[in-house]
């Protein structure tokens, strides 16, 4: 065992830098044919996704590389009360291969690589997370998000260790696993907003999605400020800021105002063009009605830009 960990050790560095550096590139949102493609390292293909949930590449001895949640998946993977990810066995089997894989890697904590799926074809990467426990009568793994630093598996014994996780380790992972939760939950609805918009600004048609956001209308901080689509808005970074900030408003009927102190400034292209030239034009809304901003929510959030004119 020992030799075959030292080889997962190699490919599984050479796994996270790569993941690294697409993050880098493209955000923490991945596309699947990205993930699906990975990467070549002496001779062999080292991938991330495949037609299981939990899946090993071809090169990595023993233990599975990264486990996966699936939109309408058949696995209703969750939260625990302790704020752990509940992730589901494949099929009912404890000894599926599989399964054992992630007991393996429970055993000797190694790292690994969960991905949510929170829209068709795009996935949420978040690294390294370890199986802390694992319950066959609820055919359940427990797994916790860790920070960077935790990749320190024994590379050079290969030793078994011992899941004796202290009460700060516990309670550090817990806290992290539970940051990781809303983590989701924003990403889910960035991406179905941006989704909705063809991937544009609503106001300026800007495409580049490393550019945009998905502004709440109503902040997620209120009671109303629930993570939908029709409260949600597809904004370039500029717009969605001078949104927030009551520079320019929208009104139930879908028409960009811009604050008249600032219709009033003298200033440099992007003034004029950016915020000035928006005055009295169309919101690009979705056809589909349901995923059309909430005229009541926009209602709310136009008396503050008119308060604040």
């Amino acid at each position: 065992m020992n030799e075959n960990l030292l080889m997962d050790s190699k490919y599984r560095t050479k796994a996270f830098e790569w993941l690294h550096n697409q993050i880098i590139l493209h955000g923490d949102v991945l596309p699947r044919e990205l993930l699906v493609q990975g990467f070549e390292y002496q001779g062999s293909r080292i991938t991330f996704l495949g037609p299981q949930g939990i899946w090993k590449p071809k090169i990595f001895p023993e233990i599975p590389l990264s486990i996966t949640t699936v939109i309408s998946g058949p696995y209703n993977d969750s939260f625990s009360d302790d704020g752990l990810l509940l992730y589901r066995y494949q099929g009912t089997d404890s000894n599926q291969w599989d399964n054992v894989g992630l007991r393996k890697a429970m055993q000797y904590q190694v790292p690994l690589v969960y991905f949510n799926n929170v829209v068709k074809g795009r996935y949420h990467a978040i690294w390294p997370v370890y199986i802390v426990g694992d319950n066959p009568s609820l055919l359940t793994f427990k797994v916790a998000v860790d920070d960077e630093k935790s990749l320190k598996y024994n590379e050079a014994a290969g030793s078994e260790l011992k899941i004796s996780e202290s009460a700060s380790e516990v309670a550090r992972r817990a806290y992290i696993t539970s940051t990781v939760k809303i983590r989701l939950h924003q990403r889910s609805f960035r991406e179905k907003v941006l989704l909705a918009y063809k991937e544009q600004c609503a106001l300026c048609r800007l495409k580049h999605r490393e550019l945009l956001d998905a502004a709440h209308i109503i902040p997620d901080s209120d009671p109303e400020g629930e993570p939908r689509i029709s409260n949600g808005i597809s904004l370039c970074k500029l717009h969605h800021a001078a949104f927030d900030e009551n520079f320019i408003g929208i009104t139930p009927g879908y028409i960009i105002q811009v604050r008249a102190d600032i219709l009033e400034e003298k200033d440099g292209p992007l003034l004029k063009h950016g915020l000035q030239g928006l005055h009295n034009g169309p919101v690009s809304v979705p056809r589909e009605k349901k995923l059309q901003p909430d005229r009541q929510l926009l209602e709310r959030k136009y008396e503050l830009f008119k308060k604040a004119s």
